[in-house]
């Protein structure tokens, strides 16, 4: 059976992926930019925008890294401003289950989708690192198995509130006009060992039951969280083989929590330069490379990975002869985030053995190594690669995240999204109201539901 492509846009946020140079960049927090870049995403049919969050800017050498300074406003302001300039666009944003509460969260998310009417989506994130924590009342910071424990209770938690109100909890009184509510709807009483709390929940249930929830772990506990609760899974698997690999693997999870394959939709980040010609297009892809990762980025991508101060070495000279300094990382605050699973010298050994094969300097290793590019092409080409590695189990679509904010869309969507149509795999108009609807997620049955109610 042909599948359906779904596609979604990633405003990104302050750091290499931009290219600041070119005329056409445009700032990261006005709200012009915003209003732009979704109805841009609007226009195309897109499923939804996504908003990533960044809880603190990242340090290098003690002080603020240069590529990350400004940009980072609060997710759901933004998001309920973007609500009142579309129509049918998601709105999906990153809040931390580390240091929120459920309480406070559940009731923003319901809040933003009674004001979206039906378009509100949670990625559910932990935080890793004690620098992060600093900002916070609770600091320092939770091990990996702490945290999603924590984040597995928190999303349990935020549900109970959302499916506290059933669908018939809220009867109109044809004789006043009025809106009555059940003396018992809302009431909540959760207790475990992160959150004992009890009430009654304010926001009733939304037009789409409860936001869509995303998450983003590609751990095995990650994986295993997002197959038991999520409705869709960002990856960073974008090639044909190593997608089919972590499309098959969280697949196959799904049934041992009662779930079928269509319950979650796996969507990979994806970047894309477009041209006339595929020729074209490949000139212009290392021209961006180029700008996004210039010799003095690249000795501090270098310095991430091997927590040394190389401000001395020679971007484009070879790698370092010195092997990474283990242990916490000194250098980099809140970024080297390779450090969390994998051991940096064996990193480096990659690095050196792909430098030697390829006879790349250290800038050409970075540039390498933190390769961007999905799609790469003609936009016919661009749309069959999309096509190919959907229908190959690959994925189910792709987040996409343009080089240039605000008006890094418009050529896809002018360009690529009707050669998708033409090929039967794209909708020519949204199919629902709902942020659910257009993913193809079914309605979420509410814990208390009385019998026959949906």
């Amino acid at each position: 059976m042909t599948k359906s492509v779904h596609l979604a846009a990633h405003f990104p946020g302050v750091n290499n992926t931009t290219v600041w140079s070119d005329p056409q960049a445009g700032s990261h927090i006005e709200f012009d930019s915003f209003t732009r870049f979704a109805q841009t995403a609007e226009r195309g049919l897109f499923d939804f925008l996504f908003l990533a969050e960044g809880l603190r800017l990242r340090e290098q050498h003690g002080e603020i890294y240069e590529l990350d300074v400004v940009g980072r406003p609060d997710t759901f302001t933004v998001l309920a401003a973007i609500a009142a300039v579309t129509d049918r666009l998601g709105l999906a944003g990153t809040i931390n289950s580390t240091f929120n509460e459920p309480f406070e969260v559940a009731r923003q998310f319901a809040s933003l989708d009674h004001l979206s009417d039906g378009r509100a989506a949670w990625n559910v994130v932990t935080s890793w690192d004690a620098f992060t924590g600093e900002n916070f009342r609770r600091g320092g910071y939770l091990p990996e198995d702490q945290r999603y424990q924590r984040a597995r209770q928190f999303l349990e938690t935020a549900l109970e509130l959302w499916d506290s109100w059933r669908d018939d909890d809220i009867l109109a009184d044809q004789n006043s006009g009025r809106f009555l509510r059940r003396d018992d709807a809302g009431a909540f009483s959760h207790v475990d060992d992160q959150f004992t709390i009890s009430g009654h929940f304010s926001v009733p249930r939304s037009p789409q039951g409860r936001p869509v929830i995303f998450q983003a772990g590609d751990s095995e506990e990650g994986r295993e969280f997002a197959a038991a609760r999520a409705d869709a899974i960002f990856s960073r698997h974008a090639t044909l083989d190593a997608g089919r690999a972590f499309y098959a693997d969280v697949k196959d999870r799904l049934p041992a929590h009662g779930r079928r394959p269509e319950d979650l939709l796996i969507l990979p980040a994806a970047t894309f330069v477009l041209g006339d010609t595929d020729a074209e297009a490949a000139d212009l892809a290392h021209d961006v490379r180029l700008a996004q990762v210039s010799g003095q980025t690249a000795i501090k991508f270098l310095e991430q990975l091997w927590n040394r101060d190389l401000s001395d070495h020679d971007p484009d000279g070879p790698l370092p002869d010195i092997d990474p300094l283990p242990g916490e990382n000194t250098v980099a605050r809140g970024r080297a985030s390779v450090r969390i699973h994998r051991d940096p010298r064996d990193v480096a050994r990659e690095w050196r053995e792909i430098a030697a094969a390829k006879n790349l300097s250290t800038r050409e290793l970075i540039i390498e190594v933190t390769g961007r590019q999905s799609f790469v092409g003609a936009a016919e080409t661009v749309a069959r690669e999309i096509n190919e590695l959907v229908q190959a189990d690959a994925s189910d679509g792709f987040i996409l995240v343009p080089h240039i904010t605000p008006g890094g869309l418009d050529r896809f969507v002018d360009e690529v999204v009707p050669v998708l149509q033409d090929l039967g795999v794209y909708r020519s108009a949204y199919s629902g109201t709902t942020l659910r609807e257009n993913l193809g997620l079914g309605t979420p049955r509410p814990a208390n539901a009385a019998v026959g109610t949906a």
